[in-house]
């Protein structure tokens, strides 16, 4: 263990220092792509543009203004009003230089700019020239062009350049419409980078001590309270509203996106925080931030499985017996009385330690058992959740998402396209082409009331952990 993950190792707690192995390989965190950035990100619609001297520039803009109103989303906020002649796309400046007195307009000495206007379906094209002849620079030779340009802002710089060369001159403004803020994905990977091997190791260790005992798949998932330093309250408060809380309805979404574009300071939240706020009248700070283990499970749907078919117990999948887990140990602060009679011969949640790692880990109390279920908890897993898996995590309110194994047939976190024929037409597959159609990305989607941040986490220092790629995790 190299001396920089013995420091990460401090700040745990003790229970995870108990079960922690020695030895702790590192992996690499990457960002799940949202659904609307894998397939919206390129939408294309037709926008009008007019070229001016500079002089009358202003003029035509209100014209523009007054026709489309005042509605920023309508008048493109990502593409540039006015642009020299010279930066236009290679193929406009040939188109248009040779349109009307565009040689004049393109001359080296040239005080001339082209001017967007706005989305074809918001203007009338005879109003608009009509509009435009009241102008008298331009009146005698008036210039409408139509154009193809992108009706999404970029979602990063590269974006921004690529679409200037093949559209219109696009300026990236640090947000993404199409999913997390990128700032509140960078916040957050920073603390979760630290020691997100840590978790992992502990999902791979009680999912190969599932396999074993042959109460279920490898697979594995730990869930964690983490706690910040009382400097980093105010940014929490934030990023946890950006993560989840705000994301719950889009009009307060956009608000936290706006207040943070234009850098407006956030009211202090260390009221709401709970057990995660230090007093600031004190003047007391944390040093480092610390984490602390909720609850550990591994699969366990072949647990009594002669009762239940073939296809295992799917109340018994590692991430519901986890979030299971976190339940029991509310309802336990809560000192209601439990009643030592089985109700049934058969208990499908499995939310019982089976293993000694979980065993550990449940007697310990919750660290924060006044929050909702896993409000802002963090999980981990060996492998992607399933669908219905997926939708338990929302529902429970789980803050962000770790796994190593990618299940492309059957996760529900991931939007990438499901591919044909992905588990290389291994016997399992009856059936001929298996797969097709769309990733869910369920980890944010606008149409759910609830989002989390989520990553993939890649290595190749540590063994796999294969299963059946039709298998539901």
């Amino acid at each position: 263990m190299s001396d920089s993950m013995k420091e990460v190792v401090e700040t745990v707690d003790p229970v995870t220092r108990r079960i922690l192995p020695s030895d702790i390989n590192l992996g690499t965190l990457v960002p799940l792509k949202t659904v609307l950035e894998l397939r919206d990100n390129l939408t294309l619609g037709y926008a009008y543009i007019t070229r001016a001297p500079n002089k009358v520039t202003n003029d035509v803009v209100n014209i523009s203004r007054s026709l489309t109103g005042d509605d920023a989303a309508k008048n493109l906020p990502h593409l540039r009003r006015c642009v020299k002649p010279g930066d236009l796309p290679p193929h406009l400046k040939t188109q248009f230089m040779h349109e009307g007195n565009g040689r004049q307009v393109h001359s080296s000495k040239s005080n001339w700019l082209y001017i967007m206007l706005g989305r074809k379906d918001e203007l009338r094209y005879d109003e608009l020239v009509r509009s435009l002849s009241t102008v008298d620079d331009i009146r005698n030779d008036i210039f409408v062009g139509l154009i193809p340009v992108p009706l999404l802002a970029p979602t990063s710089q590269v974006q921004a350049n690529l679409w200037s060369q093949q559209f219109w001159q696009t300026v990236y403004r640090k947000n993404n419409p199409l999913g997390p803020h990128p700032a509140t994905v960078t916040r957050t990977e920073s603390s979760v980078s630290r020691d997100a091997s840590i978790w992992i190791t502990l999902a791979h260790q009680v999912a190969k001590k599932a396999q074993k005992e042959g109460i279920g798949e490898p697979i594995g998932a730990v869930i964690i309270k983490r706690t910040y330093p009382s400097k980093y309250d105010t940014a929490r408060g934030s990023s946890a509203r950006q993560d989840s809380d705000l994301s719950n309805s889009d009009s307060n979404t956009r608000a936290s996106r706006a207040a943070e574009t234009t850098h407006v300071a956030e009211p202090d939240y260390n009221a709401n925080l709970g057990h995660d706020a230090e007093p600031r009248a004190k003047g007391k700070e944390k040093d480092k931030e610390t984490t602390q283990i909720v609850a550990i499970a591994g699969d366990a749907r072949w647990h009594q499985q002669e009762k239940i078919g073939h296809t295992g117990n799917p109340m018994a999948h590692a991430a519901l017996r986890a979030i299971s887990m976190v339940a029991q140990k509310l309802v336990r602060v809560e000192s209601r009385p439990v009643t030592g009679e089985r109700i049934m011969d058969f208990e499908s949640f499995q939310d019982e330690p089976l293993l000694d790692d979980e065993k550990v880990v449940f007697e310990a109390e919750h660290p924060v058992p006044d929050g909702y279920l896993c409000h802002e908890l963090e999980l981990y897993m060996t492998h992607e959740p399933c669908t219905m898996c997926a939708m338990a995590i929302l529902h429970s309110r789980m803050g962000r998402i770790v796994f190593r194994h990618r299940m492309p047939l059957t996760g529900g976190m991931s939007a990438e396209d499901r591919d044909h024929d992905i588990c290389k037409a291994s016997a399992t597959c009856e059936q001929g082409q298996c797969g097709g159609g769309q990733g869910l990305g369920l980890h944010w989607r606008k149409e759910l009331n609830w989002t989390l941040l989520g990553w993939e986490w890649e290595t190749d220092q540590v063994e796999r952990l294969p299963v059946d790629p039709h298998l539901h995790a």
